[in-house]
């Protein structure tokens, strides 16, 4: 009963979730829930198990949020980031339309911007692309979120986002950990989402589906948006990825770098640069906090009788402790439709074991690592998600119309690339 208890209260926060309904009082809830369920006391459950882990969380964490959401934010109002995506795009060509949307995706968020900064900054000229193209623009979030959440998130080594950040706490690895496992993943997950997409937009056109406008959207606004070199945009994240890469810095001191570039090559807009500043800070605060209150929620689980039988049966499960490790991270992200949230709560519980027995058996962490970050980017873009709903809303999309496209590149096809990979090198490697 303890573990279907859990299930029940991951299932209601994934329903109240879904539903539009904020997981900073959604999270506590069903906490409470499971805390009762599991007969641990309410005030305690709440003001201590609760708010210790989201606590934890947030001090770990915040710097990077609150620094990445600046450094993006820099990056989007001063053109700069606009200015890069819009000098791919004349060098690819509006005829590879989902290229011109997928690779400057990637780039950017292998620069560290936000993922939530990357969509807002690639839509307008998404839009402005599929339109030349005559591509449906019910395609576009497919595309958006296969270079936003898929590839560069979890897969490229050396990737600053902390989806990769978060495995080093419990490891001892750095972002660079187990490049060759990183280099398969990106062509299990990049090569079919690439082919699904350019299938899915060959079907539409034999459907005789064209684009057509969207009213809601008013693109001289976004014209009216300052740019200039797109140098500009490139060079504060190749010193990001450097300064963590190279010279191993803390991803605190990377993103400063970064910053700071980015300030200085747009220093003939300093007025705009103090608001992008303050408006980056303001706008970290809701990301940390959603994704705390989510590991919150998990410290209450652990907390409860019924985990210990879940944890036994994660641990014993047939194959390499790689394989339990996927099914676990796959399974508490897409509870939590965080993809940060639930690998910390999955990690907080069992990294130790999972560290331990790799010790035991000679398995190098840096495995445990990287099927960590692989793992999250998988089940957390679930419908609930908070960046999926985000990019529908930027595009003015509804998930019947859109939602397919990013199920497919990534949660269906990362899934199986975490699972299979973990089988490959627990079995066979």
């Amino acid at each position: 009963m303890g573990v279907i208890t859990i299930f029940i209260g991951l299932g209601l926060l994934m329903f109240l979730a879904f539903r539009g309904h904020s997981i900073i009082w959604v999270a506590p809830v069903c906490a409470a829930f499971v805390a009762l369920c599991g007969g641990l006391n309410l005030l305690d459950a709440y003001t201590t198990t609760y708010m210790e882990g989201a606590a934890n969380y947030f001090k770990t964490w915040f710097p990077a949020f609150m620094l990445g959401a600046v450094y993006g934010k820099v990056m989007d109002l001063t053109g700069s980031a606009r200015s890069l995506g819009s000098k791919l795009v004349s060098w690819i060509g509006a005829k590879n339309a989902m290229l011109a949307v997928v690779l400057p995706c990637m780039l950017m968020t292998y620069g560290g911007i936000s993922l939530f900064v990357v969509v807002f900054v690639i839509y307008p000229m998404g839009y402005a692309i599929y339109r030349a193209a005559d591509i449906p623009r019910t395609k576009l979030p497919g595309a958006i979120a296969t270079g936003a959440f898929g590839i560069t998130m979890t897969t490229v080594p050396g990737t600053p986002q902390i989806q990769n950040l978060i495995p080093g706490n419990f490891y001892g690895t750095t972002p660079m950990a187990a490049p060759l496992m990183s280099i398969v993943g990106i062509l299990f997950v990049g090569i079919p989402a690439l082919v699904w997409l350019q299938w899915d937009i060959n079907k539409g056109r034999k459907q005789g589906l064209h684009f057509v406008e969207d009213d809601k959207f008013v693109e001289a606004e976004h014209k009216e948006m300052p740019s200039w070199h797109w140098l500009a945009g490139l060079i504060p994240i190749i010193v990001v990825v450097i300064l963590l890469n190279v010279f191993k810095f803390h991803i605190v001191v990377a993103l400063l770098g970064g910053i700071i570039c980015c300030c200085l090559m747009n220093i003939q807009q300093a007025k705009i640069l103090l608001p992008a500043i303050s408006a980056g800070a303001d706008g970290s605060m809701t990301a940390i906090m959603n994704t705390s209150c989510a590991v919150g929620f998990g410290s209450v689980v652990k907390a409860v009788p019924g985990f210990a039988a879940l944890t036994d049966a994660m641990m014993n499960m047939p194959g390499s402790i790689l394989f339990s490790e996927a099914v676990a991270v796959n399974v508490l992200a897409g509870a939590t439709g965080s993809a940060s949230g639930g690998m910390s709560i999955a990690l907080e519980a069992l990294a130790p074991k999972y560290l331990e027995i790799a010790n035991q058996q000679g398995i190098n962490p840096e495995l445990l690592h990287r099927i960590a970050s692989l793992s999250s980017g998988g089940l957390d873009t679930l419908p609930h998600n908070g960046a999926v709903l985000t990019l529908l809303a930027v595009s003015h999309c509804t998930h019947k119309e859109s939602y397919w496209g990013v199920c497919v590149t990534t949660c269906i096809i990362p899934v199986v690339m975490s699972l299979v990979l973990a089988l490959i090198w627990g079995v066979f490697l």
